[in-house]
């Protein structure tokens, strides 16, 4: 049986809004920390937020292949809602470091036939993490209204314009170069600057193409072109990007930097996980992207409640 949970955080329906001029940046506020989606709008000052990781591709560097059949999926993503999650990511292609590229036909085939399965279904919001923006229009269409771009619209110029034109939210993350060679430009003179910098950089670019400030969250893009030392060091340093003045997402779920400290395998990275969760919530993160959500989500909700009581 599924269960029934009430959730502090709000779920409004939204109309539909004009863009916001101009890329002034904000220190963050409570009014900041609100995110309009597709179909409604989430406080997300009340508590953090989880986003469920649903990989329906073959080659994920952590649960490859788990998921691909559409039955499995749909089963996990429910799974996950029960568990606690805030929205379901949904991805079909692998951005891990050196992965191949997918096609567009091939990426929509695997995951449009498990956001159809769900809309509707699901109480929460469904995210698409794809760059494609035409796979982004095509699973916006099936019932997501969230897309999760590893490069804040940098890889598609057209992604923005799907993005508002259907006033979907919008998931702005660093990284430099495609998956394929990403591993290979980690150096950085002053790493938390340029990350700020590129970040309200995509903020400026998508307010220019009609997207509302309202529907941006950004993600400093930890595991995307940096090292260990860097993902160590966006971590210590997560409480500068609120000076961007939107919500933070956090994705470190069983990365490799992760088990290089701690020298483990990928399906070992629990405990490591915890710790890294616990600790982007007190540097400031709203959102963390997981892959274990009932344990993340206790582990988000007891570092919130000591920091705020």
């Amino acid at each position: 049986m599924r269960l029934n949970r009430n959730r502090p955080i709000l779920h409004r329906k939204m109309k539909s809004d004009s863009p916001v001029a101009g890329p002034e940046i904000s220190p963050s506020s409570a009014s900041s920390l609100i995110w309009k989606t597709g179909k409604r709008e989430l406080d997300l000052s009340v508590r953090p937020h989880i986003m469920g990781i649903l990989n329906v591709t073959p080659d994920s560097f952590s649960d490859g292949a788990l998921f691909r059949e559409t039955e499995r999926a749909v089963e996990r993503a429910l799974e996950m809602e029960d568990e606690g999650a805030d929205s379901i990511d949904i991805g079909g292609e692998s951005t891990r470091p050196y992965a191949s590229p997918v096609d567009g036909k091939e990426e929509l085939e695997r995951v449009i036939p498990v956001i159809q399965r769900l809309a509707g279904r699901l109480g929460i919001p469904i995210s698409i993490d794809t760059y494609k923006s035409a796979v982004a229009a095509e699973a916006l269409r099936a019932g997501a209204e969230i897309v999760n771009d590893i490069s804040g619209g940098g890889f598609d110029n057209a992604m923005a314009d799907v993005v508002a034109a259907t006033s979907a939210g919008f998931v702005v993350m660093h990284t430099r170069g495609r998956p394929a060679e990403m591993q290979e430009d980690t150096a950085y003179r002053n790493l938390i600057p340029e990350v700020a910098a590129f970040l309200a950089a995509r903020i400026q670019c998508a307010e220019s193409r009609g997207v509302s400030r309202e529907r941006i969250v950004i993600d400093p893009g930890i595991g995307f072109a940096k090292d260990t030392r860097g993902n160590l060091e966006i971590l210590r340093g997560l409480k500068e990007f609120s000076a961007l003045g939107r919500p933070v997402l956090v994705g470190p779920s069983r990365k490799g930097f992760i088990g290089a400290v701690l020298g483990r395998d990928v399906g070992d990275r629990l405990y490591g996980t915890a710790a890294a969760v616990a600790l982007a919530v007190a540097g400031g993160a709203s959102l963390l992207r997981v892959h274990d959500v009932r344990q993340m989500r206790d582990v988000a909700l007891m570092a919130h409640a000591v920091l705020h009581p």
